[in-house]
């Protein structure tokens, strides 16, 4: 009965995202477009026409690229908005007012994340697909993306419970997604990189992601280390999430 009435209380949150979404889904779809088409057109086509990496072209090396980057944006600013419902609209305090399960509207909002991001992810590879790109989609390729989906929404949940002002949240992107987008080997080969900063990048989820989904797209041995790193990430940021949501209603 507890297990029916969680369920229907996480189905209650992700609905409400899902209606947002649906009423301005062509919106979403042609946004979701424009950078994806920008690196297609200016790293696959233009860059990559005089680069060849490992034999193969540079399109097909930074497809898996685009899209660990792409889900690590949308992941953290689809569930960001949870930040102003807590400082400016107060609306959080329905919820935890409300008599449903606590731990369900953490759930009810990484699931709704995780909608848009795949949505965005199947865009990007119809896109991919039509500028000539050749990649596998398989279920561990798919296991991946949604690790790292749920990874950058949990940090995006936790910067929302924790943060104060929206010009901090800004400062999010600035310092941590920012670097990531270009250091965690989603348009290079970080054995090019100083060993000290490589070491360091290499302790990132979103190059374990670009590791993992780059090796799964071309049927290389994927690595069970950097697979076990996302796993661990998204466990500790499922914890951390559901902890800072109940420190809110003590």
């Amino acid at each position: 009965m507890h297990l029916r009435a969680n369920l229907y209380d996480v189905a209650t949150i992700f609905w409400r995202d899902w209606v947002v979404l649906k009423r301005r889904m062509t919106k979403f779809i042609l946004s979701r477009m424009v950078a994806p088409l920008l690196y297609l057109v200016a790293f696959g086509w233009g860059l990559g026409r005089s680069v060849q990496i490992g034999g193969g072209s540079y399109l097909d090396f930074i497809v898996p690229g685009i899209l660990a980057l792409n889900s690590m944006n949308i992941s953290f600013n689809s569930i960001t908005p949870v930040h102003a419902e807590r400082i400016y609209h107060k609306s959080l305090e329905e919820y935890m007012s409300a008599p449903i399960w606590p731990d369900a509207f953490v759930i009810g909002k990484l699931l709704a994340t995780l909608l848009r991001a795949m949505l965005s992810s199947l865009i990007i590879c119809v896109l991919a697909y039509a500028f000539g790109a050749a990649f596998r989609i398989s279920l561990p390729f798919l296991a991946v993306l949604v690790l790292n989906v749920v990874i950058f929404a949990e940090i995006g949940f936790l910067a929302a419970m924790k943060i104060s002002t929206y010009e901090e949240m800004g400062q999010v992107n600035t310092y941590i997604l920012l670097p990531m987008s270009f250091l965690c080997g989603t348009f290079f080969q970080t054995a090019a990189l100083p060993a000290v900063i490589r070491h360091i990048i290499e302790i990132l989820p979103l190059t374990h992601t670009s590791y993992l989904l780059r090796a799964l797209c071309t049927g290389e041995p994927a690595s069970w280390l950097s697979g076990l790193v996302l796993v661990l990430y998204a466990l500790i940021g499922y914890f951390l999430c559901i902890r800072s949501f109940r420190a809110l209603s003590d």
